[in-house]
C-alpha cells in the first residue's frame, strides 16, 4: 500500500530571510546580481511553463527525448529502489524513470515549494499503488538531510539547473551531492550542453518576449516581498553568450539613470544608464567537462546519454 509524508526541514520564514540576503548582497555588489531562484514565484513559474513550450527553448524537450527513450537502460544501470530528486517541481518528467525501476519502493521528492510537493506526490501515490513518497520541503543548495531510505539510491538532478551555479558554487555542490551517496547509489546529472551560439541565444531571448517577462519578473518579486520600486519597463532584457566561460548570462539592463529604493532594506541602489543587473547564469556543458568535474568529487562518470541532435546530456556516476 502506497503513503505519502511531507517533511519540512525549512523553517517557515527561510525563503523570506533568504530573499533578504540575496537582495541585499547583490544589488550591493559589483556587478549587481540577483540569483535566479527568485524568478520563480506563481507568475514566474506560470511564464517558465510558457518558455518550456517556445520553438526556440529546446532543454526541456529534448531532456524528455531521453527521459522518454532511455529510462529503460538507465534503469538497468542502477536498479534503485529509491529515487530523490533535486527541485522535483511537479515529478512530470520523473515519471518515466519511475515507471521504468521494477523494484523502486520510495520516491523523494524534493523542492521548496510545498504546494508543488503535495499535488505531485499525491497525483503520484494514487496512480502508482506500490510507491512510497516521502516529500521532503528542503533548500538542497544550503545542505541537505535524506530520510533513511531502501538502497540502492538514485540521486537525480535534471532540467540542467546545475549550469546556474557558477564554477567554485558547483564543485561545492557535487561533494555534498557525492556526501549524501553510498557505496552503490549514483547521481543521474542533466547538462545542457555547448552549441552555436545563435541557437543558444535565441533560447533565452524568444521572438514572443516571453524570456524578457519571466526575466523582468524578478523585479516584481523583489517589489512585492520588500517593497521596492523598481520599474520592471525601465529595463531591457538581455542575453549575451560568454564564449570564455561557456556560460549564457540573462541581465536586466537599465535604459535610463535611476535610483531604486528597498524599504525593507533601508537600501537605495544607483544605476547608471545601461548598466546590467545579472540575473542568471546558464553554463553549458562538454563530456569532458562534466567528467572532470565529476571526478574532482570522487565522482566517475559511467554513462551518457544525448538526445538525438545532441543538444542535451543525462551522465550516471555511480558509487563504487
Amino acid at each position: 500500500m502506497s503513503e505519502f509524508h511531507v517533511t519540512r526541514t525549512l523553517p517557515e520564514d527561510a525563503m523570506a530571510a533568504a530573499l533578504r540576503a540575496d537582495v541585499l548582497h547583490g544589488l550591493t555588489s559589483d556587478p549587481k546580481t540577483l540569483p535566479p531562484k527568485w524568478f520563480y514565484d506563481a507568475r514566474g513559474s506560470e511564464l517558465f511553463e510558457r518558455i518550456t513550450e517556445l520553438p526556440e527553448y529546446y532543454p526541456t524537450r529534448a531532456e524528455l527525448e531521453i527521459l522518454a527513450g532511455r529510462a529503460t537502460e538507465i534503469a538497468a544501470a542502477l536498479p534503485a529502489r529509491t529515487l530523490v530528486e533535486l527541485g522535483s517541481g511537479s515529478s512530470e518528467k520523473t515519471r518515466h524513470l519511475i515507471d521504468a525501476l521494477p523494484g523502486l519502493r520510495t520516491y523523494v521528492p524534493v523542492d521548496v515549494s510545498d504546494t508543488a510537493l503535495e499535488q505531485a506526490g499525491r497525483t503520484l501515490v494514487a496512480e502508482r499503488p506500490k510507491l512510497n513518497v516521502q516529500a521532503l520541503i528542503a533548500d538542497f543548495t544550503t545542505g541537505l538531510t535524506l530520510p533513511r531510505s531502501p538502497g540502492p539510491r538514485l540521486l537525480a538532478f535534471l532540467g540542467g539547473t546545475i549550469g546556474n551555479l557558477l564554477p567554485g558554487e558547483r564543485a561545492e555542490f557535487l561533494a555534498a551531492m557525492r556526501a549524501l551517496l553510498s557505496p552503490g547509489d549514483a547521481l543521474l546529472l542533466g547538462t545542457d550542453l555547448v552549441k552555436a551560439e545563435d541557437v543558444l541565444v535565441r533560447a533565452y531571448d524568444d521572438a514572443a518576449g516571453v524570456t524578457a517577462a519571466f526575466n523582468k519578473n524578478v523585479l516584481n518579486v523583489v517589489n512585492r516581498e520588500l517593497g521596492a520600486d523598481f520599474d520592471p519597463d525601465a529595463f531591457d532584457h538581455v542575453a549575451l553568450w560568454d564564449a570564455t566561460n561557456e556560460w549564457i548570462e540573462m541581465r536586466l539592463r537599465a535604459r535610463t539613470a535611476q535610483t531604486v529604493k528597498v524599504p525593507a532594506l533601508d537600501l537605495a541602489v544607483h544605476f547608471a544608464a545601461g548598466e546590467d543587473l545579472r540575473t542568471e547564469v546558464s553554463a553549458k556543458f562538454r563530456k569532458d567537462r562534466v567528467g572532470a568535474e565529476l571526478a574532482a568529487t570522487g565522482l566517475e562518470l559511467e554513462r551518457w546519454w544525448t538526445d538525438g541532435e545532441e543538444r542535451f546530456a543525462l551522465s550516471l556516476s555511480v558509487v563504487r
